[in-house]
């Protein structure tokens, strides 16, 4: 895979091909070969929502085996994305420092780690580091993955692509909170608390994941913003002889019109120019996506066991209403290269707020599961078209960095929002948070309008 039969890229008028790499990748057939790195890299998606129901979990199952107050679970909750804040500004910006294929063989390893350590956690302290740690490791895996897989795919089916990735990914987070349900429900197998084995399956499923991606190439477009235009046209040239076998036939030629040089970027150009506006609205974007995306997710147990359910009824709510997570990122691959980027995240976003109201003042089972399904619905087709969006608008050299600094607010949003959010839902109930994060996510839809940009169907170096 790592397309190395070449041993000098060829030349045109005295430039190195690998220089093209952009221009070559992009007019490539969609292939095996691409189907397949999607779903490698695309899968790691799971662990970063599995993530988040878990920390609604153990803020639960916690409040009753450990006695905590509402600080303390606001903290169990809050622990894990405070160490993905300082993940994805530390690792994102590396990955375009030292690569993209480097900084994904630490990430996750990171994370396994210490996420089977915090299964042995014996006090809530130990468990609040070790989830911190766990974080870390976590904190650029969405940065990567959207990061590389746009780096690599054509830009015909990117979106779809991409859409295709995160549909992998969240596949298996209503098993896995079907699964949480269960075990919590057990309290124990094996002699061992059932949410300590929550933790040991995200450990060892990160672990196997991390195992498959060593196969994976470095970047083109990253190496040749480095200057290593050899490197890059090796693999290129590897990729182009593979997908001519797979697909069968000779390959498009490549447009001239398509060579726009990239180059080393510095940080500080994230605040000049055309990036200075395309950054403020990343930033506002990602801080006010958090409570409509990231807060149903988190807090959907807390919020309905302060509605009266047991602990295991609101698991299995909650359970059910994720069934939507896999279904909406499946019904936005049809959608995402044929509707403006921008328009379909303001018109996700919307159902966001409308199905959150309607969730936070329902009363009923049905209404409560109905209303949880239609807003995770919404929430992928709004979350698979904003990753693709992200890693558009912001070039090679910056892409990584601007991505995991915007998304790295997010993070922080995510470690205060529990402590607002459960003050709000003790004070004022359940109806007052989700009319909290309706209003959000309609300025969400104002930012966007206003200050986004055009983005779909072009070349990343166009954009």
């Amino acid at each position: 895979m790592t397309g190395t039969t070449s041993p000098t890229p060829e030349r045109r008028g005295g430039t190195p091909i690998g220089t093209r790499a952009a221009a070559r990748l992009d007019r490539l057939p969609p292939s095996r070969w691409h189907r397949r790195i999607t779903l490698i890299v695309g899968i790691g998606a799971f662990f970063d929502l599995y993530e988040i129901f878990l920390g609604g979990v153990l803020a639960a199952v916690l409040a009753e085996q450990w006695h905590l107050g509402h600080a303390a679970k606001s903290w169990v909750i809050a622990a894990g994305f405070l160490g993905m804040f300082v993940g994805a500004n530390v690792l994102s910006v590396l990955a375009d420092r030292l690569g993209r294929r480097r900084m994904f063989m630490i990430n996750l390893a990171a994370y396994s780690l210490f996420s089977l350590l915090c299964a042995f956690a014996p006090n809530l302290h130990w468990l609040l580091v070790l989830r911190f740690l766990s974080g870390l490791g976590l904190g650029a895996e969405l940065v990567l993955v959207d990061t590389y897989l746009a780096e690599f795919l054509p830009r015909a089916v990117r979106g779809r692509y991409i859409a295709y990735a995160y549909t992998f990914g969240f596949v298996g987070v209503p098993v896995a909170a079907l699964l949480g349900a269960r075990l919590v429900a057990a309290h124990q197998l094996l002699g061992i608390d059932g949410w300590r084995w929550l933790l040991v399956a995200g450990a060892l499923g990160a672990a196997f994941i991390q195992l498959m991606r060593r196969q994976l190439p470095e970047s083109p477009r990253w190496l040749t913003v480095q200057g290593r235009d050899e490197e890059a046209g090796r693999i290129v040239a590897g990729l182009e002889e593979r997908v001519a076998r797979e697909t069968g036939g000779s390959l498009p030629s490549v447009p001239e019109t398509e060579t726009v040089p990239e180059r080393k970027v510095p940080l500080g150009e994230m605040f000049r120019g055309d990036h200075r506006r395309r950054t403020v609205m990343w930033w506002i974007f990602q801080v006010l996506q958090t409570v409509g995306y990231y807060g149903f997710g988190s807090l959907a147990p807390v919020v309905l066991t302060a509605k009266g359910h047991t602990v295991t009824e609101s698991l299995l709510y909650a359970a059910l209403s994720f069934c939507g997570y896999p279904i909406g990122s499946a019904l936005s691959i049809p959608l995402i290269d044929r509707i403006e980027r921008r328009t379909l995240i303001i018109a996700s976003a919307l159902g966001i707020a409308g199905c959150g109201l309607a969730f936070g003042f329902a009363a009923a089972p049905w209404a409560i599961v109905g209303f949880g399904f239609l807003l995770t619905v919404c929430s992928n087709v709004f979350s698979n078209a904003f990753h693709v969006y992200q890693t558009e608008i912001f070039p090679t050299g910056l892409r990584s960095s601007a991505i995991g600094i915007a998304y790295s607010l997010s993070r922080l949003t995510s470690v205060a929002l529990p402590f607002v959010a459960l003050s709000v839902l003790t004070g004022l109930g359940a109806a007052a948070v989700f009319t909290g994060s309706a209003a959000l996510m309609l300025l969400l839809c104002l930012d966007v309008a206003l200050l986004g940009p055009r983005s779909t169907g072009r070349s990343l170096e166009r954009i």
